[in-house]
């Protein structure tokens, strides 16, 4: 399974570096001792704190501990923290942390919040879509 994370964080990378991000693998994320993303990006303007998932369905939860630590690093670094999400045969999905849902131990994306998630453009700010019932 680490081998298949490996794979979609570097796809995400190139998908990164296209929209004219520098981004980088964060070696230990997971594993060290101090908050860290999966990925860390930026455009001399922009920069981001990506945790990376991938499910084959959903609903995804994340841990109140993955979360707090994601803003940990994003304060500290002065970055945008995202959760981009890859379901089979779709693009990413980005979501801030405001725009998960909480629910009573963890955060969730469920197939409603799923379709609200930003894609990459929106989140590299080349484009801004206005969804019905947006959480932002």
């Amino acid at each position: 399974m680490k081998n298949k994370g490996t794979r979609f964080e570097r796809d995400l990378i190139a998908q990164l570096w296209k929209e004219g991000f520098a981004a980088i693998r964060v070696a230990g994320s997971g594993v060290s001792p101090f908050p860290c993303p999966d990925i860390v990006a930026g455009n001399g303007k922009l920069f981001l704190a990506i945790e990376v998932k991938m499910r084959s369905n959903l609903p995804l939860y994340l841990s109140e501990d993955e979360i707090r630590q994601l803003e940990m690093f994003s304060e500290s670094f002065g970055a945008k923290p995202y959760i981009a999400l890859k379901l089979p045969r779709k693009k990413w999905k980005f979501f801030t942390i405001q725009m998960l849902e909480k629910t009573e131990k963890s955060f969730k994306v469920d197939e409603e919040l799923y379709h609200h998630g930003l894609d990459i453009e929106e989140v590299a700010e080349r484009t801004i879509q206005k969804r019905l019932g947006e959480k932002v």
